[in-house]
């Protein structure tokens, strides 16, 4: 699929935004993610502080993971198409769920399975 197609929905200025919000998210992630290791580093791990940063390191690098594949869906020029009937997804659900990887009715149709 080239990216004209997969994109077409969406103008030069709507890419543009997404694009600088998934960058901006990924960078904030990265950040806290780094902080969380740091506290790994530093911590002794003798109590149940240690138990929470270990599931906090892996909801962040998760979530890091799930930027940095919604971004390179950008790049690839795939970002904005819905994965179940390839829709395009409105810039609007972009815009408040980057990460949305489903039209709304590919979406609703997965949550009630």
């Amino acid at each position: 699929m080239t990216e004209h197609h997969a994109t077409a929905h969406l103008s030069s200025v709507q890419l543009q935004s997404l694009r600088q919000d998934l960058q901006q998210q990924l960078e904030q992630r990265r950040r806290h993610l780094d902080g969380l290791r740091v506290q790994e580093r530093d911590g002794s791990g003798a109590d149940d502080t240690w138990q929470e940063l270990v599931v906090s390191i892996t909801a962040a690098e998760r979530a890091v993971a799930e930027l940095s594949q919604a971004y390179d869906r950008l790049v690839a020029g795939t970002y904005g198409r819905c994965a179940g009937c390839q829709a395009a997804i409105p810039f609007e659900r972009l815009k408040v769920r980057p990460l949305a990887r489903n039209c709304i009715d590919c979406q609703r149709r997965h949550e009630a399975a």
